[in-house]
């Protein structure tokens, strides 16, 4: 009889557990990082369904890898436009034959069926009514290509030289000076103040204004290839905190008369200029210009034929910084109106000028953030924003009424908005977004009747396999009074009667937030990977995060880092009141500021911190580049107690628990000069901290080395915290 009972027993449990195991199977798969991570070979697999979408004028179209379809706005069907192979079949030249992927066509022309499609080869335009093509360049795959549709013509650097072909392939050369030290036409400032590029073509397309940057006099930073049988010498021009910088200054090329005047700034020694902007006329140029202290900021306005000073429109000062990023726009119904952004109420917001440099009224306002301009409609007279002001972990879709100041919405009302492009007229746009529970939505918005029309709802690509619990609220700053925003990542089969090894994941400098209300509050794929592994994730964005106004940014100034570790401190303390979490086994780690941040937490809490990996860490900021370290830094020389205070040169004696430092072997951001350094302070200091080099990676590891790096970071925890 026992017997019998134990036999019945164990064909039962044998059979839950092959159904426990089916089930885990179907149902629960796990994550590798060739999942999760960029780098890896599934990544592209596990990400929410998209579509590549474009405006024709008023007609959207859907341009896939195969096929360009129209897409109706109201219903969301699609019809074939043409295919790549009609591409390739009108494309008769061998030159421009076999364009690989038609994601990238655009329509530069409203009212016209001509579509732009390119290869490493040429650049083309073809009627797809006609079948035939229009128009063909072939100076595709040069440095800064930039092409305007309204000249044809196309600026581009080649050996160092600045050049315009114009619309016949006539090359006219507009430098014969470039060099590594003198370089034409491409981003200047480091990339700071909204700078991407370094030409601007008129509206009309008939002129040029162009960057000219002369870094001869800044020091080269000895970065080496080692690939080479013989390393060889690979110099950076790095200008450091407080020492001698480049000089920029602004051309502009007119392609009828074939000459280049220069902007008349005046001495450009210590100065930026930035947010380059043209008049509708195409005859006046506007510029931001900054003192290398960053508080003083002036728009200023120059005749284009003669590079004259006209006048200075608009001033901005601060005892902090102010920080021009956004070029003025003007009003398409009426061009004696622009409107400019600025933070000097406390949070950025719209303001309505005139060409006389008047304020005519501020547009909007409230302790929320203009998050960007996306553009105009017309017909209702209306600047169509995304901002936060719905809540400030959202970015949703605005019209604000120029003559009125009224505010309409005109999405959902939830989420985040990761991507809007407007209609020719500004009466439609597409809006791209996803929420904490959504991994995608595309709409397509009316923005005069605020009707929306659903194109895409993107299906959950993890389904099926074993997700974290990804959770959101807040907590108070260190000030005890200001909001501060957490993601919390647990295991999928979380029991809050167990305790569970935590590790803070940290960014905590400017320009940058970790939470947002998009899916899985914007949780990285490597909290994923460590939740899967047994971990919590908790992830603080401090006080010094950006788009919570002026004041939370400017928390920091000359003082970076030490705002932001109490207010990290307040996210343990928070911890230390949840069961579930290990105190005694806490880690930290974060990239670039939060390798920073990183190991100033684990030397100046050595008792709290048992783990930590550093990740690309500045050390001292008296090594990092002059516009981003001045900015929030100041100098060595007029701030010797900010820079001695936040230098982690001198904390290498507090180092107690594990930490790992790593970085890419030839990082032109963050120089390896940092790592190397603290280095040496530790060996002096008698503490061992572990280092690992990627040899010639930047300053984020690229491709599948980033899956080694994501590994490796993981490793180190599973090792020294589990």
């Amino acid at each position: 009889m026992t017997m019998k009972i134990e036999s019945i027993i164990n064909k039962l449990v044998t059979l839950a557990l092959l159904g426990i195991v089916n089930t885990m199977s179907a149902q629960d798969k796990l994550f590798t990082l060739e999942d999760l991570n960029y780098g890896g070979n599934n990544f592209y697999n596990m990400q929410p369904k998209n579509m590549y979408l474009t405006w024709w004028g008023e007609k959207l179209v859907n341009t896939d890898v195969e096929e360009c379809h129209l897409v109706d706005t109201k219903t969301g069907t699609k019809q074939t436009l043409f295919s790549l192979d009609d591409i390739n079949t009108w494309a008769e030249s061998d030159s421009v034959k076999y364009v690989r992927h038609l994601m990238n066509a655009s329509f530069p022309y409203p009212d016209k069926p001509i579509v732009a499609v390119g290869n490493r080869k040429a650049y083309i335009l073809i009627d797809f009514e006609a079948k035939k093509v229009v128009w063909q360049d072939s100076i595709s795959g040069q440095i800064a290509n930039d092409w305007n549709p309204q000249s044809c013509a196309t600026a581009y650097v080649e050996d160092y030289q600045l050049f315009v072909a114009d619309a016949d392939g006539k090359k006219h050369q507009l430098s014969t000076d470039g060099s590594r030290e003198i370089v034409y036409g491409q981003s200047v400032h480091r990339d700071e103040f909204g700078i991407t590029k370094g030409t601007f073509w008129s509206p009309n397309g008939q002129r040029l204004a162009f960057y000219r940057m002369d870094q001869s006099m800044v020091a080269d930073y000895p970065q080496v290839d080692i690939f080479p049988r013989e390393a060889t010498y690979e110099p950076d021009k790095y200008p450091m905190t407080g020492m001698t910088s480049h000089k920029v200054t602004v051309g502009v090329y007119d392609l009828q008369t074939q000459k280049t005047v220069y902007l008349q700034a005046g001495d450009p020694t210590d100065r930026y200029f930035t947010n380059i902007a043209w008049s509708p006329d195409s005859k006046t140029i506007y510029m931001f210009e900054l003192n290398r202290g960053q508080n003083d900021c002036r728009l200023v306005s120059y005749d284009a034929e003669t590079g004259s000073r006209i006048t200075e429109l608009y001033r901005e000062t601060s005892e902090k910084y102010v920080e021009p990023l956004h070029p003025i726009e003007f009003l398409p119904w009426n061009h004696t109106q622009f409107i400019l952004q600025s933070q000097k109420d406390g949070y950025n917001h719209l303001y309505l000028y005139n060409t006389d440099g008047k304020l005519l009224k501020q547009l909007t306002s409230g302790p929320w953030v203009v998050l960007k301009v996306v553009g105009f409609n017309k017909k209702t007279q209306s600047v169509i924003i995304l901002s936060n002001e719905k809540h400030l972990l959202q970015s949703n879709l605005y019209a604000v009424n120029i003559k009125t100041g009224k505010r309409t919405l005109l999405d959902r009302g939830i989420g985040y908005a990761r991507s809007v492009e407007l209609s020719a007229s500004g009466q439609q746009a597409y809006e791209s977004f996803t929420a904490p529970e959504i991994p995608r939505i595309i709409d397509i918005v009316n923005t005069t009747s605020g009707k929306q029309c659903e194109l895409l709802k993107a299906d959950d690509p993890w389904k099926g396999y074993q997700q974290p619990i990804f959770e959101s609220g807040s907590i108070k700053a260190a000030d005890g009074i200001t909001d501060l925003f957490y993601r919390m990542v647990k295991p999928a089969d979380f029991d809050a009667t167990k305790s569970y090894p935590t590790v803070v994941y940290v960014y905590g400098g400017p320009h940058a937030h970790n939470i947002d209300a998009s899916w899985h509050w914007a949780s990285r794929s490597w909290e994923t990977y460590m939740a899967q592994k047994g971990y919590i994730i908790f992830i603080l964005d401090n006080r010094g995060a950006e788009n919570r106004g002026r004041d939370f940014e400017q928390a920091t100034f000359h003082q970076l880092g030490q705002i932001e570790m109490k207010d990290q401190m307040k996210g343990v303390d928070y911890l230390r009141t949840l069961p579930y979490v290990d105190i005694n086994r806490l880690g930290v780690h974060g990239w670039s500021y939060g390798g920073y941040m990183t190991i100033s937490l684990m030397t100046n809490y050595p008792d709290v911190f048992k783990v930590g990996v550093a990740g690309g860490p500045v050390i001292d900021w008296k090594w990092y580049e002059v516009m981003y370290g001045e900015r929030y830094m100041g100098t060595p020389e007029n701030n010797p107690e900010g820079y001695a205070k936040c230098s982690l040169i001198t904390k290498a004696k507090d180092l107690k628990g594990k930490l790992q430092i790593i970085t890419g072997y030839n990082d032109a951001t963050v120089v390896p000069q940092h790592c190397l350094s603290f280095l040496d302070a530790c060996i002096k200091a008698g503490t061992q901290p572990d280092f690992f080099a990627y040899p010639g990676e930047p300053h984020n590891m690229r491709g599948h080395a980033s899956v080694h790096l994501h590994e490796r970071i993981t490793q180190y925890f599973e090792d020294y915290l589990k």
